[in-house]
Parts: structure tokens; C-alpha cells; sequence
């Protein structure tokens, strides 16, 4: 049970990179500063917004229109800290 615990963990903290890839993505593709014709980088953008997006839009659909402010990653990524120290916290210490 403990394996099946530090597995979901891991699985957290790799989503959670993910989304502040995809966040910093999103500037450097809103800012010009990657090429969105490169069919390497328009790849890597496409995966990271298919890993990340049915999280995110949820969370987009509560939260008011705030100009051109996303603020829906960082509120998942709260999300995810919260679950992921309930289980360090609270589940896992209960195995040991």
C-alpha cells in the first residue's frame, strides 16, 4: 500500500511540472519568443496543453473573466499541493 502511495505522489509532482511547462509555455508562445510554425515546438505545445487542459478548464469555467490574467494554473497547482500533503500527512504516516 505504501508502494501504491509514493506512486501517486510521483504522479503529482510530475503533473505539477507539467503545468508550470505549460504555463511557461504559454508566455513564450504569447510573447513571440518560441516559433509556433516549428513543427518541434508546435508538438511539445500541443502535448503539454492536452496533458493539462482538462484540469485547467474546469477550474477556467469558475473562475470570472479576469482581462487577460489565467490564473487557473495556480490554482491548480494549489490544488494538487493540498492533495499531495493530505496524503504525506495524513494517509501515509497511518501505514508506517
Amino acid at each position: 500500500m505504501l508502494a501504491l502511495i509514493q506512486t501517486v505522489v510521483l504522479a503529482i509532482d510530475i503533473y505539477w511540472w507539467l503545468i508550470i511547462a505549460s504555463a511557461i509555455f504559454s508566455w513564450l508562445y504569447a510573447f513571440n519568443v518560441v516559433n509556433p510554425r516549428n513543427q518541434f515546438v508546435g508538438s511539445i505545445g500541443n502535448a503539454l496543453y492536452r496533458i493539462t487542459e482538462p484540469a485547467l478548464r474546469p477550474i477556467r469555467r469558475i473562475l470570472p473573466d479576469l482581462g487577460g490574467i489565467d490564473i487557473s494554473p495556480i490554482i491548480l497547482l494549489l490544488l494538487l499541493f493540498f492533495i499531495r500533503q493530505f496524503i504525506l500527512t495524513t494517509i501515509a504516516p497511518a501505514l508506517v
